[in-house]
């Protein structure tokens, strides 16, 4: 699931005696902000707790996790692992067993980032959550913190064995340093019982206007207070529906960066995404609303049937089910409209990786164990059962479990419908500066809503203009942050010099 928090990257520099310490440092760590240095100190003060987690000796695996549910999930591997380590009958000394720790993002993440640019040890094997996992990526490739993976993933065949958005957010300067798992393709739940109550249908509906157009008379205004009783989509341009503002950038614009990492924000296509978007919140054609997702304020609109439709990566079905057992049986899945007709009825939203850590006792069985735990039917089957989430792996896609009826989605083959969709999610490219271009594509977002508002202008076409302005400012914020980034500077220079 989708984590938050990154620090831009500035030119660290000092004076005096500290300058002269700075300019002995290679170029890449000068660039780094005063937040990562404040957790590489922190993380040397702590040397010794972030020891803590490894494992109990040299020959051991240590795998830290982030989520109750993936370590609870990874256990019965990981014992099945250990015994027949020991069965092996090796010498105790040489055999690679594995124990696991759970730690919370923020603890991960500094004990990660202190043990990379720290010097300190880590795990052996770390999962990682893509809103942290550009930071990795913010230095040369050989200061990367993990092990490059991507001979071994060519030459194992795995890049065949998973859909290319998989390795997107773990490539930089096309060299991958994660095994994903996941892939997270987003469809649309909604409110069938409120759709078939009111005698309405989604059937034919292929564009976000089909959408719009099937289900406004849900928007009656019963109540006679001069607003709809409902709304037909749960999103509000702003900070805290960034993901989903990326999302809807992904499914029909170009994303927030190009494969060789520059800024692609202000693109005619983003543009035009985000006219559309501030569209649907705006004016007499207005059909959606704010409806504040992990939040119980928003569960209980949900609940009160405010919005009849929602986003839903594979992974907010077991949210759902978590926090909103109540709503079992009222909704179903649809594919996404498509922001233009013949478009892409699905994108993505959240991501984990497991990566190898440079400070590795033992690569080799460190991406031994990986692929074991990662690649294995047991963990696919259990990802879904208990997480609703769909293994990247395309020959486990055949699994029966993907076919199983989900009485909470009114007994729809939920597994089967996402797993349709997984080789359409769109690519996403890894960035240090990503969490920073989603919070200023929100920012415009959010100036665009208010322009809407304060000029009456509600047409997409006429909202266009001032949405490529305001993606402008966006793209030049972030362009300035990344030019104070020493190493980028010069790896940008190297490559016109390449032959």
């Amino acid at each position: 699931m989708p984590a938050k928090g990154s620090e831009p990257m500035g030119k660290g520099a000092g004076a005096g005696s500290g300058r002269r310490v700075v300019d002995r440092l290679p170029p890449w760590l000068g660039a780094l902000s005063a937040g990562c240095w404040l957790i590489v100190v922190l993380g040397l003060l702590g040397g010794g707790v972030a020891l803590w987690g490894r494992g109990g000796s040299e020959s051991e695996i240590g795998l830290w996790v982030f989520s109750p549910m993936h370590q609870r999930m990874y256990e019965p591997i990981i014992e099945d692992w250990n015994a027949a380590e020991e069965e092996d009958g090796d010498d105790p000394s040489d055999r690679a067993r594995v124990s696991q720790s759970l730690l919370g993002r923020p603890a991960l993440r500094q004990r990660m980032l202190s043990g990379f640019f720290g010097g300190l040890p880590t795990a052996d094997l770390i999962e990682v959550e893509r809103t942290i996992a550009g930071q990795l990526f913010a230095g040369p490739l050989d200061a990367v913190g993990f092990v490059d993976l991507t001979d071994r993933i060519r030459e194992e065949g795995l890049l065949e064995a998973m859909p290319p958005a998989a390795f997107s957010p773990w490539t930089s300067r096309g060299r991958i340093f994660g095994l994903p798992h996941d892939v997270h393709p987003v469809m649309l739940g909604v409110r069938m019982d409120l759709i078939e109550d009111a005698g309405l249908s989604i059937e034919g509906v292929e564009t976000w206007e089909d959408f719009a157009a099937a289900l406004r008379p849900l928007m009656a205004d019963e109540d006679g207070d001069g607003e709809p009783d409902r709304y037909l989509l749960g999103l509000w341009p702003g900070t805290l529906d960034r993901d989903k503002i990326e999302m809807l950038l992904l499914q029909g614009g170009t994303g927030l960066f190009a494969a060789d990492g520059s800024p692609v924000i202000a693109s005619d296509a983003n543009a035009r995404v985000l006219a559309q978007m501030v569209s649907w919140c705006v004016g007499p054609n207005r059909f959606a609303a704010d409806v504040p997702d992990f939040q119980p304020a928003g569960n209980q609109l949900k609940v009160d049937g405010y919005a009849i439709a929602f986003f839903m990566p594979d992974w907010m079905c077991n949210y759902w089910k978590n926090e909103l057992q109540m709503m079992s049986g009222t909704l179903e899945l649809m594919p996404l409209p498509a922001l233009e007709p013949g478009g892409r009825r699905t994108s993505v939203w959240g991501g984990t990786m497991l990566g190898i850590p440079k400070t590795a006792t033992d690569v080799e069985a460190a991406w031994a164990f990986a692929k074991r735990l990662y690649l294995s039917p047991e963990l696919a089957r259990a990802w879904y059962t208990e997480g609703d989430i769909i293994t990247p792996i395309r020959t486990h896609w055949d699994d029966p479990v993907f076919d199983t009826p989900d009485p909470y989605f009114r007994g729809q083959a939920k597994g089967r419908l996402y797993v349709q969709h997984a080789s359409q999610v769109p690519t996403r490219h890894a960035s240090p500066f990503t969490p920073t271009a989603i919070q200023r594509v929100a920012d415009a977002a959010t100036g665009l809503l208010r322009y809407a508002q304060d000029n009456d202008i509600y047409e997409v076409s006429s909202l266009e203009p001032e949405a490529k302005r305001r993606l402008e400012i966006a793209q030049t914020s972030v362009e300035r942050l990344m030019d104070a980034n020493l190493f980028l500077g010069e790896a940008e220079a190297a490559s016109e010099l390449a032959p």
